[in-house]
Protein backbone atom coordinates (compact mmCIF):
# COMPACT_ATOMS: atom_id res chain seq x y z
CA UNK A 1 0.00 0.00 0.00
CA UNK A 2 0.97 3.32 -1.03
CA UNK A 3 -0.23 6.65 0.30
CA UNK A 4 -0.33 9.80 -1.94
CA UNK A 5 -0.91 13.53 -0.58
CA UNK A 6 -1.94 14.11 -3.50
CA UNK A 7 -3.40 17.89 -4.42
CA UNK A 8 -5.10 19.66 -1.56
CA UNK A 9 -8.34 21.86 -1.83
CA UNK A 10 -6.43 24.69 0.42
CA UNK A 11 -9.00 27.21 -0.14
CA UNK A 12 -11.34 25.16 1.75
CA UNK A 13 -9.17 23.76 4.42
CA UNK A 14 -7.61 27.48 4.94
CA UNK A 15 -10.28 28.37 7.93
CA UNK A 16 -9.72 24.65 9.53
CA UNK A 17 -5.43 25.67 9.62
CA UNK A 18 -6.04 29.21 10.83
CA UNK A 19 -8.60 28.04 13.51
CA UNK A 20 -6.31 25.33 14.63
CA UNK A 21 -2.97 26.79 14.31
CA UNK A 22 -4.18 30.13 16.61
CA UNK A 23 -5.70 27.52 19.37
CA UNK A 24 -2.42 25.54 19.41
CA UNK A 25 -0.26 27.95 19.98
CA UNK A 26 -2.80 29.90 22.53
CA UNK A 27 -2.82 26.40 24.48
CA UNK A 28 1.03 26.18 24.17
CA UNK A 29 1.35 30.07 25.93
CA UNK A 30 -1.16 29.37 28.60
CA UNK A 31 0.36 26.00 29.71
CA UNK A 32 3.99 27.20 29.30
CA UNK A 33 3.13 30.51 31.91
CA UNK A 34 0.35 28.89 34.01
CA UNK A 35 0.91 27.74 37.41
CA UNK A 36 -0.94 24.36 37.31
CA UNK A 37 0.71 23.53 34.05
CA UNK A 38 2.93 20.42 35.33
CA UNK A 39 -0.74 19.23 36.83
CA UNK A 40 -2.62 19.86 33.56
CA UNK A 41 0.30 17.86 31.80
CA UNK A 42 0.02 15.00 34.02
CA UNK A 43 -4.07 14.92 34.06
CA UNK A 44 -3.57 15.37 29.65
CA UNK A 45 -1.87 11.75 30.23
CA UNK A 46 -5.01 10.14 31.67
CA UNK A 47 -7.61 12.02 29.79
CA UNK A 48 -6.11 11.25 26.41
CA UNK A 49 -5.08 7.69 26.74
CA UNK A 50 -9.19 7.10 27.90
CA UNK A 51 -10.20 9.20 25.04
CA UNK A 52 -7.85 6.68 23.01
CA UNK A 53 -9.90 3.67 24.21
CA UNK A 54 -13.36 5.64 23.33
CA UNK A 55 -12.53 6.22 19.85
CA UNK A 56 -11.81 2.57 18.88
CA UNK A 57 -14.98 1.62 20.43
CA UNK A 58 -13.80 0.53 24.09
CA UNK A 59 -14.89 2.83 27.25
CA UNK A 60 -12.46 2.64 29.66
CA UNK A 61 -13.06 5.15 33.15
CA UNK A 62 -10.77 7.70 34.14
CA UNK A 63 -10.86 6.98 37.82
CA UNK A 64 -10.42 3.06 37.08
CA UNK A 65 -7.04 4.31 34.79
CA UNK A 66 -5.71 6.50 37.51
CA UNK A 67 -6.30 3.78 39.89
CA UNK A 68 -4.94 1.04 38.18
CA UNK A 69 -2.07 3.53 37.62
CA UNK A 70 -1.41 3.91 41.51
CA UNK A 71 -1.40 0.06 41.62
CA UNK A 72 -4.67 0.53 43.52
CA UNK A 73 -7.42 -0.97 41.78
CA UNK A 74 -10.72 -1.90 43.49
CA UNK A 75 -11.19 -4.73 40.85
CA UNK A 76 -9.75 -6.92 38.49
CA UNK A 77 -8.31 -4.83 35.52
CA UNK A 78 -10.39 -5.47 32.18
CA UNK A 79 -8.13 -6.08 29.18
CA UNK A 80 -9.23 -2.51 27.50
CA UNK A 81 -7.61 -0.95 31.34
CA UNK A 82 -4.49 -3.25 30.06
CA UNK A 83 -4.50 -1.47 27.36
CA UNK A 84 -5.43 2.11 27.86
CA UNK A 85 -2.46 2.14 30.80
CA UNK A 86 -0.05 1.18 27.83
CA UNK A 87 -0.77 4.14 26.22
CA UNK A 88 -0.86 6.31 29.31
CA UNK A 89 2.66 4.60 29.82
CA UNK A 90 4.06 5.60 26.01
CA UNK A 91 2.59 8.51 26.21
CA UNK A 92 4.79 9.47 29.64
CA UNK A 93 7.58 7.89 27.67
CA UNK A 94 7.04 10.30 24.93
CA UNK A 95 7.02 13.23 26.64
CA UNK A 96 9.93 12.83 29.34
CA UNK A 97 11.75 11.95 25.66
CA UNK A 98 13.64 14.41 23.28
CA UNK A 99 11.07 16.11 21.11
CA UNK A 100 12.29 14.44 17.80
CA UNK A 101 12.81 10.99 19.54
CA UNK A 102 9.66 9.37 19.25
CA UNK A 103 8.84 10.54 15.30
CA UNK A 104 12.53 8.94 14.39
CA UNK A 105 12.93 5.42 12.85
CA UNK A 106 14.65 4.25 15.94
CA UNK A 107 12.19 5.41 18.49
CA UNK A 108 8.89 4.76 16.67
CA UNK A 109 10.14 1.11 16.12
CA UNK A 110 11.53 1.16 19.95
CA UNK A 111 7.80 2.36 21.00
CA UNK A 112 5.83 -0.26 18.49
CA UNK A 113 7.90 -3.27 20.11
CA UNK A 114 9.60 -3.99 16.41
CA UNK A 115 13.53 -3.34 18.46
CA UNK A 116 15.94 -1.67 16.93
CA UNK A 117 15.95 -0.48 13.43
CA UNK A 118 17.04 -2.60 10.44
CA UNK A 119 19.81 -1.29 8.12
CA UNK A 120 19.05 1.48 6.03
CA UNK A 121 16.36 2.47 7.97
CA UNK A 122 14.92 5.94 6.97
CA UNK A 123 15.09 8.57 9.96
CA UNK A 124 12.40 11.06 10.23
CA UNK A 125 14.23 13.94 8.87
CA UNK A 126 12.94 17.21 10.28
CA UNK A 127 13.53 20.68 8.33
CA UNK A 128 15.66 23.47 9.47
CA UNK A 129 13.54 24.95 13.10
CA UNK A 130 14.72 27.94 14.46
CA UNK A 131 14.74 27.17 18.02
CA UNK A 132 17.23 29.86 19.15
CA UNK A 133 20.02 28.44 18.08
CA UNK A 134 19.75 25.34 19.71
CA UNK A 135 20.09 23.11 16.37
CA UNK A 136 23.88 21.80 17.28
CA UNK A 137 22.50 20.67 20.72
CA UNK A 138 19.59 19.06 18.93
CA UNK A 139 21.31 17.03 16.61
CA UNK A 140 23.85 15.89 19.44
CA UNK A 141 20.62 14.62 21.08
CA UNK A 142 19.19 12.80 17.93
CA UNK A 143 22.67 10.96 17.51
CA UNK A 144 21.72 9.21 20.70
CA UNK A 145 18.60 7.77 19.34
CA UNK A 146 20.11 4.27 18.51
CA UNK A 147 21.68 3.91 21.42
CA UNK A 148 18.61 4.77 23.25
CA UNK A 149 16.76 2.11 21.16
CA UNK A 150 19.45 -0.81 21.89
CA UNK A 151 18.72 0.21 25.51
CA UNK A 152 15.17 -0.35 25.01
CA UNK A 153 15.84 -3.72 22.65
CA UNK A 154 17.71 -4.82 26.17
CA UNK A 155 14.91 -3.62 28.74
CA UNK A 156 12.37 -5.25 26.48
CA UNK A 157 14.14 -8.45 26.24
CA UNK A 158 14.61 -8.74 29.84
CA UNK A 159 11.09 -8.34 30.53
CA UNK A 160 9.98 -11.03 28.40
CA UNK A 161 12.23 -13.52 30.13
CA UNK A 162 11.12 -12.33 33.27
CA UNK A 163 7.38 -13.18 32.18
CA UNK A 164 8.33 -16.18 30.38
CA UNK A 165 7.63 -14.98 27.28
CA UNK A 166 9.52 -16.52 24.10
CA UNK A 167 11.80 -14.30 22.89
CA UNK A 168 11.25 -13.32 18.81
CA UNK A 169 14.76 -13.69 17.11
CA UNK A 170 12.80 -13.82 13.01
CA UNK A 171 12.39 -10.44 11.16
CA UNK A 172 8.81 -10.96 10.95
CA UNK A 173 6.42 -10.96 13.85
CA UNK A 174 5.84 -14.79 15.12
CA UNK A 175 1.98 -15.59 13.98
CA UNK A 176 1.44 -16.42 17.43
CA UNK A 177 2.83 -14.99 20.76
CA UNK A 178 1.73 -16.77 23.35
CA UNK A 179 2.95 -14.20 26.11
CA UNK A 180 1.13 -11.51 24.51
CA UNK A 181 -1.40 -13.35 23.82
CA UNK A 182 -1.65 -11.67 20.57
CA UNK A 183 -2.57 -13.27 16.42
CA UNK A 184 -0.34 -11.30 13.92
CA UNK A 185 -0.38 -11.87 10.43
CA UNK A 186 2.90 -12.62 8.66
CA UNK A 187 2.08 -10.66 5.98
CA UNK A 188 2.05 -7.03 7.49
CA UNK A 189 5.07 -5.36 6.71
CA UNK A 190 4.78 -3.35 9.63
CA UNK A 191 8.72 -1.93 9.08
CA UNK A 192 7.97 -1.12 5.58
CA UNK A 193 4.34 0.65 6.10
CA UNK A 194 6.52 2.55 8.94
CA UNK A 195 9.42 3.41 6.36
CA UNK A 196 6.08 4.76 4.02
CA UNK A 197 4.67 7.44 6.82
CA UNK A 198 8.10 8.54 7.21
CA UNK A 199 8.18 9.42 3.74
CA UNK A 200 5.44 11.14 4.07
CA UNK A 201 6.62 13.31 6.62
CA UNK A 202 9.19 14.46 5.11
CA UNK A 203 6.52 15.81 2.66
CA UNK A 204 4.67 17.70 4.58
CA UNK A 205 8.01 19.18 6.15
CA UNK A 206 7.37 22.85 4.44
CA UNK A 207 3.34 22.71 5.28
CA UNK A 208 1.81 24.68 8.08
CA UNK A 209 1.97 22.43 11.34
CA UNK A 210 -1.22 21.81 12.14
CA UNK A 211 -2.18 20.66 8.14
CA UNK A 212 0.92 18.38 8.38
CA UNK A 213 -0.17 17.02 11.35
CA UNK A 214 -3.60 16.54 10.14
CA UNK A 215 -2.22 15.00 6.58
CA UNK A 216 0.06 12.51 8.89
CA UNK A 217 -2.60 11.55 11.10
CA UNK A 218 -4.91 10.57 7.87
CA UNK A 219 -1.97 8.76 6.39
CA UNK A 220 -1.65 6.97 9.89
CA UNK A 221 -5.27 5.50 9.55
CA UNK A 222 -4.70 4.69 5.77
CA UNK A 223 -1.60 2.53 6.37
CA UNK A 224 -2.61 1.09 9.07
CA UNK A 225 1.59 0.36 9.89
CA UNK A 226 0.71 -1.41 13.38
CA UNK A 227 -1.39 -4.47 13.65
CA UNK A 228 -2.35 -4.25 17.38
CA UNK A 229 -0.53 -0.75 18.22
CA UNK A 230 -2.87 0.99 16.24
CA UNK A 231 -3.21 3.68 18.69
CA UNK A 232 0.14 4.89 19.09
CA UNK A 233 -0.30 7.18 15.74
CA UNK A 234 -1.87 10.38 17.54
CA UNK A 235 0.55 9.95 20.13
CA UNK A 236 3.26 10.21 17.25
CA UNK A 237 1.91 13.39 15.79
CA UNK A 238 1.48 14.91 18.98
CA UNK A 239 5.22 14.35 19.25
CA UNK A 240 5.53 15.47 15.85
CA UNK A 241 3.98 18.66 16.68
CA UNK A 242 5.69 18.83 19.68
CA UNK A 243 9.44 18.71 17.46
CA UNK A 244 8.03 21.54 15.35
CA UNK A 245 8.06 23.55 18.36
CA UNK A 246 3.97 24.11 17.85
CA UNK A 247 3.27 22.86 21.22
CA UNK A 248 6.39 22.39 22.86
CA UNK A 249 5.23 22.86 26.37
CA UNK A 250 3.74 19.08 26.35
CA UNK A 251 2.69 16.31 24.46
CA UNK A 252 -1.03 17.74 22.63
CA UNK A 253 -3.93 15.67 23.50
CA UNK A 254 -5.46 14.79 20.00
CA UNK A 255 -7.27 12.33 20.86
CA UNK A 256 -9.50 14.50 23.31
CA UNK A 257 -10.64 16.45 20.52
CA UNK A 258 -11.19 13.53 17.78
CA UNK A 259 -13.32 12.42 20.84
CA UNK A 260 -15.49 15.14 20.06
CA UNK A 261 -15.47 14.56 16.10
CA UNK A 262 -18.31 12.26 14.61
CA UNK A 263 -17.19 8.58 13.37
CA UNK A 264 -18.70 9.46 9.80
CA UNK A 265 -16.31 12.46 9.44
CA UNK A 266 -13.28 10.68 10.93
CA UNK A 267 -14.00 8.21 8.62
CA UNK A 268 -15.23 9.36 5.67
CA UNK A 269 -14.73 8.44 2.27
CA UNK A 270 -13.23 11.88 1.48
CA UNK A 271 -9.68 13.22 2.02
CA UNK A 272 -10.91 16.35 2.27
CA UNK A 273 -13.46 15.52 4.76
CA UNK A 274 -10.70 14.15 7.07
CA UNK A 275 -8.08 16.07 7.27
CA UNK A 276 -10.68 18.85 8.20
CA UNK A 277 -12.15 16.56 11.13
CA UNK A 278 -8.61 15.89 11.80
CA UNK A 279 -7.66 20.19 12.16
CA UNK A 280 -11.03 20.47 13.70
CA UNK A 281 -9.93 17.74 16.51
CA UNK A 282 -6.75 20.12 17.02
CA UNK A 283 -9.12 22.87 17.30
CA UNK A 284 -11.21 20.82 19.98
CA UNK A 285 -8.18 19.81 22.26
CA UNK A 286 -7.05 23.24 22.01
CA UNK A 287 -10.28 24.75 23.83
CA UNK A 288 -10.90 22.25 26.28
CA UNK A 289 -7.06 22.73 27.18
CA UNK A 290 -7.94 26.34 27.67
CA UNK A 291 -11.08 25.70 29.62
CA UNK A 292 -8.89 22.99 31.63
CA UNK A 293 -6.21 25.42 32.39
CA UNK A 294 -8.69 27.98 33.71
CA UNK A 295 -10.61 25.32 35.88
CA UNK A 296 -7.21 23.95 37.48
CA UNK A 297 -6.25 27.88 37.88
CA UNK A 298 -9.41 28.38 40.28
CA UNK A 299 -9.24 25.34 42.06
CA UNK A 300 -5.81 26.03 43.01
CA UNK A 301 -6.52 29.62 43.90
CA UNK A 302 -9.06 28.01 46.27
CA UNK A 303 -7.26 25.73 47.75
CA UNK A 304 -4.08 27.92 48.33
CA UNK A 305 -6.03 29.67 50.45
CA UNK A 306 -6.43 27.09 52.97
CA UNK A 307 -2.73 27.86 53.66
CA UNK A 308 -3.00 30.65 55.40
CA UNK A 309 -1.07 30.80 58.69
CA UNK A 310 -0.49 27.17 58.40
CA UNK A 311 3.58 25.93 59.64
CA UNK A 312 5.86 25.99 56.50
CA UNK A 313 6.32 21.80 57.12
CA UNK A 314 2.48 21.26 56.76
CA UNK A 315 1.90 18.40 54.05
CA UNK A 316 -1.43 20.48 52.54
CA UNK A 317 0.92 21.65 49.50
CA UNK A 318 1.99 18.40 48.48
CA UNK A 319 -1.67 17.63 48.63
CA UNK A 320 -2.62 20.14 46.14
CA UNK A 321 -0.12 19.22 43.96
CA UNK A 322 -1.45 15.51 43.89
CA UNK A 323 -4.89 16.51 43.35
CA UNK A 324 -3.68 19.22 40.41
CA UNK A 325 -2.45 16.24 38.80
CA UNK A 326 -4.61 13.31 38.98
CA UNK A 327 -8.80 13.25 37.94
CA UNK A 328 -9.50 11.85 41.56
CA UNK A 329 -7.66 10.83 43.99
CA UNK A 330 -8.39 8.37 47.11
CA UNK A 331 -7.31 8.38 50.87
CA UNK A 332 -4.96 5.98 50.32
CA UNK A 333 -3.26 7.75 47.24
CA UNK A 334 -2.92 10.26 49.45
CA UNK A 335 -1.33 9.09 52.09
CA UNK A 336 1.27 7.25 49.89
CA UNK A 337 2.05 10.48 48.09
CA UNK A 338 3.07 13.04 51.74
CA UNK A 339 3.76 9.71 53.90
CA UNK A 340 0.64 10.11 56.43
CA UNK A 341 -2.08 7.81 57.87
CA UNK A 342 -4.95 7.13 56.22
CA UNK A 343 -7.02 8.73 58.54
CA UNK A 344 -4.83 11.99 58.55
CA UNK A 345 -4.96 11.82 54.74
CA UNK A 346 -8.65 12.44 55.69
CA UNK A 347 -8.18 15.33 57.64
CA UNK A 348 -6.37 17.00 54.93
CA UNK A 349 -8.62 16.30 52.43
CA UNK A 350 -11.72 17.76 54.70
CA UNK A 351 -9.37 20.89 55.05
CA UNK A 352 -9.12 21.29 51.57
CA UNK A 353 -13.02 21.40 51.03
CA UNK A 354 -12.51 19.03 47.52
CA UNK A 355 -15.54 17.96 46.51
CA UNK A 356 -16.04 14.11 46.69
CA UNK A 357 -16.83 12.11 43.67
CA UNK A 358 -17.85 9.10 44.36
CA UNK A 359 -20.52 9.55 47.50
CA UNK A 360 -19.85 5.91 48.79
CA UNK A 361 -18.82 4.73 52.28
CA UNK A 362 -16.72 2.02 51.43
CA UNK A 363 -15.09 3.45 48.54
CA UNK A 364 -14.11 7.82 48.25
CA UNK A 365 -12.46 9.24 45.81
CA UNK A 366 -12.01 13.20 45.52
CA UNK A 367 -10.88 15.53 42.43
CA UNK A 368 -11.88 18.68 40.64
CA UNK A 369 -14.46 18.94 38.04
Amino acid sequence: MCYEIGDLPFQTLLPAIGGAEDQLARLDEAVRRSPVGKGFVERGHFFDAAASMWISGELVHVEDLVLHDAHMDVRAPTHELIISHAILRSRRRIADADPAWAVSGSGLLALSGLRSAPDGAAEFEQGPVDDGGGNDSLRGEEALSAEFAAIDAVLERSRRILEGAPAVHTERPQSVIVGDLVVRDAEWDERGRIEQWHAVGREVEDMPPTLAAAVLWEAWETLEPLQNKHWLGPLVVGAWLRSRRKVASHLFCINVGLKTIPRERRRSRSKTTRLLAALDAMSAAGDAGMKEISRLAQAREQMQRRLRSRRSSSSLPGVIDLILSRPIVSATMIAKEVNVTPRGALNLITELGVREMTGRGRYRAWGIL
